[in-house]
């Protein structure tokens, strides 16, 4: 071996070509999920809709509900602002609103002020403890019970006329004694209906599911809907949107910083109780979890294989000194003097071992391999130990003397 003036570390780590040539399959295939995705996201996107909307056919959408309020002759408008809800608002208008926990406070201070006296009728679908005490004044919402067939339990006659349907959600408590509640669920109603003072009235439910295409033939769930909000010939289906300007402007409300305080800490205009999964439509969190698999499955296939080695007949015979050449230049070119000193030191006690007497185990082991092999040469201890102990080699002609010392070292003892 030849001295090198300049070398780097041995490197194990792939090179960029390496991992391009792995990944590129991967990244095809993420690629072609991606592009169908957004594919089918644009193509569905103008007759797709959320939860509740009764323009939506799926299983969690309105539209049973809304045509059959159609064919009894009420009027279904969808509005996605607040303005829209609010100018709507009438004695004559049923004002659903599909979302409340999704409005900021001013937003709910907003649309309460503007429902109050106008003698219609108000819906809210599940609101939270805040949206229900600022949309309906009297309400407290209470925890939440699992939705299931419940009795009407009142004298509400829609309710009575509707029987048993599914219910349960949030519960709720008032000290009104004029509002009547329903379908209790633990003792505590799911549905409340208090009367305001122009003649209209706020009823709160608990849960959405009667309002779903999937539920609305069970139970009385299609009898208690239609009920609820045909009484009056006009329905406006208010659906809030991010995009509503209102969400951003603080309309300075009075009373704002007294409110914020009994919720237990400013809220800053922000909507309450809603994750951000509530605003994930279904279908893209099915599509997440089909390319997670997808993921999954992709890193199986392309993983490393654990098993008993399988021996393969080489195409071409090596020579052993062509096999040692090259490792030498390799280690030549890593400036690897201590690798190829440790290669070399191991390989001369292993041939050392059995010449000496010293069993297979032991030819490593200095404490036995020293002593049987001072017995046969001429050599001090202390210049075997260095020898087939040592530290590695300072230079290249040093490696050279350590190899030509062992092999005169391997001749003396196999003529002792």
């Amino acid at each position: 071996m030849t001295a090198a003036t300049t070398a780097s570390p041995t490197s194990t780590a792939p090179t960029p070509g390496q991992v391009w040539t792995r990944a590129r399959g991967i990244l095809a295939v993420v690629l072609i999920l991606v592009v169908a995705g957004i594919t089918f996201a644009a193509v569905r996107s103008g007759t797709n809709h959320g939860q509740l909307d009764p323009r939506s056919a799926d299983p969690k959408g309105s539209r049973a509900v809304a045509e059959l309020l159609k064919a009894r002759g009420v009027s279904v408008t969808v509005a996605t602002t607040l303005d829209e809800a609010t100018t709507a608002a009438g004695p004559d208008t049923t004002l659903l609103v599909a979302g409340p926990n999704l409005l900021t406070r001013s937003q709910q201070l907003r649309l309460e002020e503007a429902v109050s006296d106008s003698a219609g009728r108000t819906l809210l679908v599940a609101p939270g403890p805040g949206a229900t005490t600022r949309l309906a004044p009297g309400i407290r919402a209470e925890s939440h019970q699992a939705v299931r067939a419940l009795a009407p339990a009142c004298e509400l006659p829609a309710a009575r006329r509707a029987g048993t349907a599914d219910m349960g959600g949030t519960r709720y408590t008032t000290q009104d004694l004029t509002a009547v509640t329903c379908y209790p669920s633990a003792g505590l109603p799911s549905l409340v209906v208090l009367p305001t003072g122009a003649g209209g009235d706020t009823a709160v439910l608990g849960s959405p599911d009667i309002l779903h295409n999937e539920r609305l033939d069970k139970q009385g769930n299609a009898s208690l809907a239609l009920q609820l909000l045909g009484s009056r010939p006009h329905l406006v289906w208010y659906l809030p949107s991010l995009t509503d300007p209102s969400a951003t402007t603080d309309d300075g409300a009075p009373g704002d910083g007294d409110e914020e305080q009994s919720e237990g800490g400013a809220r800053n205009d922000t909507a309450e109780e809603s994750s951000f999964l509530d605003l994930v439509p279904s279908g893209w969190l099915w599509a997440t979890l089909q390319l997670a698999l997808a993921a999954v499955l992709a890193a199986v296939w392309r993983a490393r294989r654990l098993g008993p080695l399988v021996t393969e007949r080489l195409p071409v015979a090596i020579r052993a000194s062509e096999s040692a050449e090259g490792r030498s230049l390799l280690y030549r070119k890593a400036n690897a003097r201590d690798r190829a000193a440790d290669a070399l030191r191991a390989a001369g006690r292993t041939r050392l071992a059995p010449l000496a007497g010293v069993p297979a185990r032991d030819a490593h082991t200095p404490d036995v391999l020293l002593p049987a092999l001072s017995a046969r040469v001429t050599a001090p201890d202390r210049e075997l130990n260095t020898l087939l102990f040592g530290t590695a080699p300072s230079t290249d002609a040093a490696l050279v003397l350590l190899a030509d010392q062992l092999d005169a070292l391997e001749r003396e003892v196999r003529t002792s």
